[in-house]
Formats: C-alpha cells, structure tokens, sequence
C-alpha cells in the first residue's frame, strides 16, 4: 500500500463543509466562443443575476489573468495550452471552495477545452459556447483587433489566422447577436440555477 505523501489534505476542511456553509454548491461555467462573441459580458450579468439570489461567484477572464498570473505568457501554442492550463487549476480550487466560478476565454480547441474540464472535473464543468457569428464580433470590435489581424499585424489570431473549433456538445450555445443580454442570462439562469442549489 502506498503511503500517503500528502496527509495535510485529509485534516483540511471538505468542499462539501464549505459548501453547506455558503448553501450553494461549487460550478465551473465556462464560456467559449469568439473575440467580440459576448463571453465577458454574459458572464458579467450572470454573476450579478446570481449576486442577487445570494451565490457566491468569481468571475476570471483575460484582463484579470494575463496581468497577473500569467503574466508571462505569449500567444505561442504552447503559452494557449499553458494559460488554459493554469485557469483550470485555479478554477478546480475556487471550486472546491464552493464558489460559482465564470471563466471567459476564446479557448479555440476542443483538446484544451477537454483538458480544462478533466483538470476542474467533468461533472462540475459546464460548457458555454458564445455562438455569435464572426460578421457581428468583427462589427463590435472597439479595439480593431480583427481589421489587425485581417492586415497580418497580429499573427495566430482566432477566427482569422489561427481556427477555432466549435464544441461538439456545449451545456449550451447561445448566439447574442440575435437574443439580448437579458434573454441569454434569463436561459443561463434557468440552466444553471438547478446545478447551484
């Protein structure tokens, strides 16, 4: 029999106490879609819709990320798989926690979508894609990314020089440029809510 090499963990307080303390339970929400897609902006009305049943959550995406801990990564492949990597790992911890955890990030392939959910925990991750064609992310882009990309000043850019894959099995897609902000939340909500409380 092998020795435990880790015993702290065992006197360390359960997810399941800390989640009959904050009367919710811990869930990855993980959407997924396009630059420009919504992602950000759903999982910002979400958290607040959930804020005000009383659901702890934590919201991470790209600007909270790469300035801090992953800071030092580029956009190689490799940096990609890495900064998913790294998200997932701290995401498996909030959820232990029991926080509801939305995670915004183009995550543009299948195998680094898998490996997030393996990292977190399938049944606690629930994928979200942000289906919004390409036409309507590009019309949003206030930063002009997209007309960047479409002149080679940025290179392995998602949707224009580098692919992005389409989930093959989302918990759900939602395309925002044809339903509003208060319509995609209300869907979330309702999908959601069940796997919370």
């Amino acid at each position: 029999m092998a020795e435990n090499i880790y015993p702290i963990f065992e006197k360390m307080l359960q997810r399941e106490d800390r989640e009959a303390l904050l009367k919710q339970k811990g869930l990855m929400i993980w959407f997924t879609g396009l630059s420009g897609s919504g992602k950000s902006t759903l999982a910002i009305a979400l958290e607040r819709e959930l804020y005000k049943k009383g659901i702890l959550c934590r919201i991470l995406d790209g600007d909270n990320i790469r300035s801090g801990i992953n800071n030092n990564l580029g956009f190689s492949e490799a940096d990609r798989t890495e900064n998913i990597r790294r998200i997932a790992e701290v995401s498996k911890l909030f959820v232990d926690c029991g926080i509801v955890t939305l995670a915004a990030f183009i995550s543009p392939t299948n195998t680094i979508r898998h490996m997030a959910a393996e990292i977190i925990g399938e049944q606690d991750f629930l994928e979200i894609y942000v289906s919004t064609p390409i036409e309507e992310c590009e019309r949003r882009d206030v930063k002009g990314l997209y007309a960047k990309a479409r002149r080679g000043e940025i290179k392995d850019f998602t949707g224009i020089s580098s692919p992005f894959e389409v989930p093959a099995h989302p918990f759900i897609s939602i395309d925002t440029s044809c339903c509003s902000l208060e319509e995609s939340v209300k869907t979330l909500e309702e999908a959601i809510l069940p796997r919370i409380r």
